[in-house]
């Protein structure tokens, strides 16, 4: 088990802020800790330089990257080694991530389709770039379809759809847009994930 601590979000905190913020935490745990990047929601971005000054602590295994910036996961890579694990954070960019030294995925996807997030990881890192490359192309329109709204309400919709019985939404989160559930199940079916498809 491990904590996947977010970079705090309104306050917009100086990178010092950061770096204190994460090192008390780490600090004051006995379990290991991920630190969140995910500047689009939280409105500030952890620096490479500020990760890799955390890297040495010894509760603080991980990183999930999702800023978009695969320049600055590349460089994140180069300052950190293998101090701790730079894990893509943003289903889309996973095999771009794990091209510049990435290790995994914390993945919406692989909630509907875990062999296939599972098999295109697993093909990158047995040299089989040809077939990775493949999964990620055909993963790309479901990918897509299930950020078409704020996630977690699209993959939840999903999951409810094949079956998985996750619950419904809390406030501020609430039910797709029918126009864009009609566009979910659409892509849904073609993947043959829930009950309709094609054989």
């Amino acid at each position: 088990d491990a904590a996947l601590i977010i970079t705090p979000y309104y306050n917009k905190p100086t990178q010092e802020g950061l770096y204190r913020h994460f090192r008390e935490i780490a600090d004051r745990t006995d379990f290991p800790l991920v630190i969140y990047n995910v500047p689009g929601r939280t409105g500030v971005n952890i620096l490479p330089e500020t990760v890799a000054r955390l890297a040495d602590h010894p509760r603080i295994v991980a990183v999930k990257e999702a800023s978009g910036n695969v320049g600055q996961i590349s460089r994140l890579h180069r300052l950190v080694g293998t101090r701790l694990d730079v894990l893509s954070g943003d289903d889309a960019l996973t095999l771009p991530i794990l091209s510049v030294g990435g290790k995994g995925v914390i993945s919406v996807v692989a909630n509907i389709v875990p062999a296939k997030i599972k098999e295109m990881i697993d093909s990158f890192f047995n040299c089989d770039k040809k077939r990775a490359l493949d999964l990620h192309h055909k993963l790309e329109e479901l990918t897509s379809v299930l950020f078409i709204e704020t996630n977690p309400i699209p993959i939840k919709t999903a999951m409810n759809l094949r079956g998985m019985e996750v619950g419904g939404f809390r406030l501020p989160l609430c039910e797709m847009a029918p126009d864009n559930v009609q566009r979910l199940k659409a892509v849904l079916e073609k993947y043959q994930l829930i009950p309709g498809a094609e054989a």
